[in-house]
């Protein structure tokens, strides 16, 4: 073999190896970590997503595949293997539990404060569906609104409702003057849990930067398992060749 036709086999290696062990790693990670909660004792409790979330969930991977940020035939198709469809739909399942408990983590738990911020969410995922922007806008946009829902929860309602009156509390309470805190019931969770939620808002996020999408392909050439076999197939000719490994 020479060394311009092994370069397409290991590119598919490297999509064959990120697809069965990358993505589900990231997404599962992203799910344990959304749900854990930690107080201000140090106890830890893991916390499921409520229906909800599951709901939210479902809304944001409709939009990431209308925008084109993922693309479920190349996780899914009939000419894959049984074994590469299976690692497909672990991935999807992978995707929709750590988008759920992203969301949770994002939320507060219950009261008031919790409706507010799940309709906040259902409008502007519901936007984003219904607007279908790019990939790149719409990663954009994801930033911004779990950057958003984290600032809000772990550095304004934790302000707001810390025990002492921090510069934080006292600004907001400023600009808020008159307003009473006594309805709006919110137990603000342990500092640690804030940290463990930033970084898992980032690994959620990569994870979906990473995800097959459309147009993600050199040239158009998109890499699948068929039999053992590492075909790539040209999309805009219709042409393949069949890399077998091992083969010189």
């Amino acid at each position: 073999m020479t060394a311009p036709s092994r370069a397409p086999a290991s590119g598919a290696a490297r999509l064959v190896w990120h697809e069965a062990f990358t993505l589900p790693i990231v997404f599962l990670t992203a799910a344990l970590c959304g749900g854990l909660r930690i107080d201000v004792r140090g106890g830890l409790a893991f916390v499921p997503a409520p229906l909800f979330a599951l709901v939210l969930a479902v809304v944001l991977i409709a939009a990431l595949y209308r925008s084109g940020a993922l693309e479920p035939a190349r996780l899914i198709h009939p000419r894959r293997t049984g074994v590469a469809n299976v690692s497909g739909a672990v991935i999807v399942v992978a995707l929709g539990a750590a988008a759920a408990q992203v969301i949770a983590a994002l939320t507060p738990e219950a009261g008031l404060l919790a409706l507010v911020f799940d309709v906040a969410w259902l409008v502007l995922f519901g936007n984003t569906l219904a607007a279908r922007p790019d990939r790149s806008r719409l990663l954009a946009s994801l930033l911004v609104m779990f950057g958003a829902a984290f600032v809000v929860k772990f550095v304004v309602l934790s302000a707001l409702y810390a025990p002492d009156s921090g510069v934080t509390k006292r600004v907001v309470m400023a600009l808020v003057e008159g307003v009473s805190l006594g309805t709006l019931a919110y137990q603000p969770p342990g500092p640690a849990t804030g940290y463990v939620a930033f970084a898992t808002v980032l690994l959620f996020l990569g994870g979906i930067a990473t995800l097959p999408h459309s147009g993600d392909g050199r040239d158009g050439r998109e890499a699948l398992v068929v039999t053992g076999d590492l075909v790539d197939v040209d999309a805009a000719h219709g042409s393949r060749q069949i890399t077998r490994p091992g083969a010189d």
